[in-house]
């Protein structure tokens, strides 16, 4: 099979390289390249609940979400963000609408309507799609092979872009089996880590990591809701916020420790556990809280007293058992100090294959500005196998978009200065 640019990976990395290319150069010969049956099953499944295609936030603001990686991605970013995001939408008849979060989303808040638009550009563009196609490793563009059920197939392109995905939800594709060929081809990776992910809890009550028998059975998968979080790792700037979070059956998950699963992850590596605190009654000032716990509850239970003063009740009554031993609870000042600063511990992320993202890949020195390859000409890397993570939101999604239309560019410059040599 010969081809101008063959893409491997069709998810929105992937497919935003074959828009970008065609766009910069009309009538390339493209072929998209994916081992999964269809196209988007990653794309599709993070729509399942609404699709976030971006954030609505300022520009300026919008690229600092990119932490250590804000200042490689604005070029990028500034060439397609979040605007640009919209407006591409919408040139495919989905229009978006702002949440009351600042998040973007179409205004059925459904990815497969936006799919089959994308898919069906593409393919009215002489675009072809080769499922069931694995890649076997080769980074010269000429020399290409895939593993396909009918037997191994030959490919020869002038261009190749990488966007295989990161390492997490192996069963949509993004298996990061990627990395052993190319290390072994001398591309320096940075390992992957999870990121957006949940947390294994240290509790007192249980005999090892995870939560005791009884908290586990009676509440894993319940909200915690309107609590607020702080962890302040060393030498770092805190992080504070309110919202909420869900228990699991070994520790926590949710939007809350998403937002700061980096820091949690960094400072487990560095300290083999962290420690943030959790405010169970945001609203309430400590003293407030002081007064209602110290006021005399005669007969009644401490669960009593506390519904009736606080409405702390259900899971978070159960947590304050879980987290504090029987004393304290008895302690009005210790009482009053955890519900506005309750510690918890957690002690390991959970596995790769069940974060929403992950950090590390391909490492931006080994790129050149159009994200080839210096290493080896023609080749491309876009979307989550490069080194960079971002919190859930839209800025995941519009990443990869981005990165996919700088290195379609970068193809489609590739193959018109091989032209005009």
């Amino acid at each position: 099979m010969h081809v101008d640019a063959a893409i491997v990976g069709a998810g929105p990395a992937g497919l935003m390289a074959a828009e970008s290319l065609l766009r910069h150069r009309p009538g390339t010969r493209v072929a998209v390249f994916d081992a999964m049956p269809s196209a988007g099953r990653k794309f599709l499944l993070a729509g399942k609940g609404g699709l976030n295609l971006t954030h609505s936030e300022p520009h300026a603001t919008f690229v600092q979400r990119y932490g250590t990686r804000s200042a490689t991605l604005q070029p990028l970013l500034d060439a397609f963000g979040s605007q640009a995001v919209r407006d591409w939408a919408a040139q495919r008849g989905v229009e978006t609408f702002v949440g009351t979060s600042g998040r973007v989303f179409p205004t059925d808040m459904k990815a497969a309507p936006l799919l089959r638009a994308w898919l069906h550009d593409l393919r009215g563009q002489g675009v072809q799609f080769c499922m069931r196609h694995r890649w076997l490793g080769a980074l010269d563009p000429a020399q290409l092979a895939f593993a396909t059920p009918a037997g191994q197939r030959q490919v020869c392109a002038r261009a190749l872009v990488l966007a295989l995905g990161g390492g997490s939800w192996a069963r949509l594709g993004s298996d990061g089996a990627w990395v052993a060929p190319l290390a072994a081809r001398g591309v320096p990776i940075a390992p992957l880590r999870p990121a957006n992910c949940g947390f294994d809890v240290r509790s007192p009550r249980a005999a090892q990591s995870g939560w005791s028998p009884h908290f586990a059975e009676r509440f894993a998968g319940q909200p915690f809701k309107s609590v607020a979080i702080r962890f302040a790792p060393g030498g770092a700037a805190p992080f504070a916020r309110r919202g909420e979070f869900v228990a699991t059956a070994t520790g926590v998950e949710g939007s809350l420790v998403y937002a700061m699963s980096d820091r949690l992850r960094d400072t487990i590596e560095r300290e083999g556990r962290a420690t943030f605190e959790l405010d169970l009654l945001p609203d309430w000032t400590a003293e407030r809280v002081r007064e209602a716990v110290q006021h005399p509850r005669g007969a009644r239970s401490l669960s009593s007293h506390l519904k009736s003063r606080l409405g702390i009740d259900g899971i978070k009554m159960a947590l304050l058992h879980e987290q504090l031993p029987a004393e304290a609870l008895s302690r009005p000042e210790a009482l009053s100090a955890a519900l506005k600063s309750l510690p918890i511990t957690v002690v390991a992320p959970r596995p790769l294959d069940e974060a929403i993202s992950t950090a590390g890949g391909v490492q931006w020195e080994a790129l050149d500005e159009r994200l080839m390859l210096t290493s080896h000409p023609g080749a491309f890397v876009a979307g989550e196998m490069l080194d960079w993570e971002a919190p859930t939101g839209g800025y995941l999604l519009t990443a990869c978009l981005a990165t996919g239309a700088q290195a379609g560019a970068g193809a489609a410059h590739r193959l018109g200065t091989a032209d005009a040599s």
